[in-house]
């Protein structure tokens, strides 16, 4: 492996993404791009590089120079910011990934990874222990791009022979960095206003399932895909599940830490989405082909998120 390049590196997964990717593989060997400058999480770590994804022609140039041959394209447009601009969302989630695999077709790049979401479901795929193959008919813009780009890594993989390989997120949890635009992101700001003692308003019901996984799990899940042997996977998507949880069940775990909390309930056009979307995931090809497992429970994902939020509290 010469380079691994990170785009959309100053988001919500991608800016913890390179932290661990530097770590475990070295510091030289990781670059990373974003159209925004990195934020606290990503201070002080050096191979920044200003890439916006509709860029074929920087993407290609990048990918020469620092001899890239993996790529994890972390840029994206969630799903409840994608419903208030739907043309960009298309154009940002489709259009990249095009170039990045363009890219790694012309170029010679050996691996692209790339996460998929929930939001490839319908309301009519079922909702417990949703299966891998089973309609997906989604009903956000975000889904939508979801749904053709897995189609894109399977073309991209049996017609070019490049190895691509995702994974369907849940909602994620991380404490590190702010969410951005997602529909599942009431979890964490349940945790950040708790911790700064303030009241918060929860834009869907307090019984609403869905499925989530904290932050560190998220990366190991990533990294864990990405590297495993080529043949052991026979397939290029996959599940993966952690927890099932409703803002009622989050307030119980928090007050067991912070008794004071207090939330109330005012259900937006997030609803709609949320409800759309699976409560849990059939992840068993994961754990059969490539080993996966989370390792937090709701109370350790508690503890650990109020630990470091307050740490970051502190610093100020």
């Amino acid at each position: 492996m010469n380079r691994i390049l990170v785009t959309g590196a100053c988001g919500q997964i991608g800016s913890e993404l390179v932290v661990a990717l530097k770590k475990q593989f070295g510091s030289e060997k990781v670059i990373y791009s974003d159209i925004k400058k990195p934020g606290p999480a990503l201070a002080g770590q050096e191979g920044f590089i200003y890439l916006d994804v509709l860029d074929y022609d920087r993407m290609a140039e990048i990918v020469v120079e620092y001899q890239v041959d993996v790529i994890f394209h972390m840029a994206a447009i969630l799903s409840a910011s994608g419903e208030q601009k739907p043309k960009i969302t298309y154009r940002v989630n489709l259009d990249g990934l095009m170039n990045v695999l363009e890219v790694a077709r012309k170029k010679g790049v050996k691996k692209v990874i790339t996460p998929s979401s929930i939001a490839v479901y319908g309301p009519d795929a079922p909702k417990e222990n949703t299966p891998e193959h089973t309609p997906l008919n989604p009903t956000t813009m975000y889904g939508v791009t979801k749904v053709a780009g897995e189609k894109l890594l399977q073309y991209y993989c049996f017609k070019y022979g490049i190895d691509t390989r995702s994974l369907r997120y849940p909602g994620i949890i991380s404490s590190e960095t702010a969410p951005g635009g997602g529909t599942t992101d009431f979890a964490v700001d349940m945790y950040v206003h708790a911790v700064q003692e303030q009241p918060y308003e929860c834009f869907v019901d307090k019984d609403t399932i869905l499925p989530f996984m904290y932050m560190p799990d998220a990366v190991q899940a990533i990294i864990q895909l990405a590297f495993a042997p080529a043949e052991k996977l026979r397939q290029r998507v996959f599940n993966v599940h952690a927890l099932s949880l409703t803002p009622a069940q989050i307030t119980e775990s928090i007050r067991k830490y912070i008794p004071s909390f207090r939330i109330t309930y005012r259900p937006d056009f997030r609803q709609a989405i949320a409800n759309s979307w699976p409560h849990s995931l059939d992840d068993r090809l994961a754990r059969e082909q490539w080993g996966w497992y989370p390792r937090f429970d709701l109370d350790s994902m508690t503890r650990d998120m109020i630990a470091h939020l307050r740490q970051r509290i502190e610093k100020r």
